[in-house]
């Protein structure tokens, strides 16, 4: 990563987490690789809602988690966003299939779930946004690698 700068916040609801994603385009401008961090639930893809919705890329309803296609792509005019959940992937084999080095380019940020089970991906990553529940409904958001 590069200067590492962090940023912390804590959100309150749903509608916050996505509310923040909306706050991201001029720091997260392509090209990115973003490690997503955080327990199931934690609210990974619904910061994706508000990212992709920022992005003109995809209606925060039509954002859902990859967790069983792997991956998700959403067009927009200023960037392409890949949603990506590596949860089931286990091997460094199975995450070449993936074909993510294909996915990158200019116009390109990769939000990918459960990338820090590979090492490659966190020496690859840009910048890094963990998740961390604070009761119900309340979580911690904390964005690391902002340029």
């Amino acid at each position: 990563m590069s200067a590492t700068i962090t940023r912390e916040i804590t959100t309150h609801s749903t509608e916050e987490t996505i509310a923040f994603g909306r706050t991201q385009p001029a720091s997260l401008a392509p090209p990115k690789l973003i490690l997503l961090r955080g327990d199931l639930g934690a609210g990974k893809t619904t910061l994706v809602k508000g990212i992709a919705a920022a992005f003109d890329a995809a209606a925060e309803e039509d954002v859902t988690s990859p967790t069983f296609t792997l991956v998700h792509e959403y067009r927009g005019p200023r960037a392409n966003l890949y949603h990506i959940d590596l949860y089931r992937v286990d091997t460094p084999r199975e995450l070449e299939t993936l074909g993510l080095d294909d996915l990158r380019s200019e116009n390109s940020i990769l939000l990918i779930e459960w990338g820090e089970k590979f090492p490659r991906l966190l020496r690859e990553r840009d910048v890094e946004i963990s998740f961390e529940r604070q009761g119900e409904t309340a979580r911690r958001i904390r964005i690391v690698g902002l340029p």
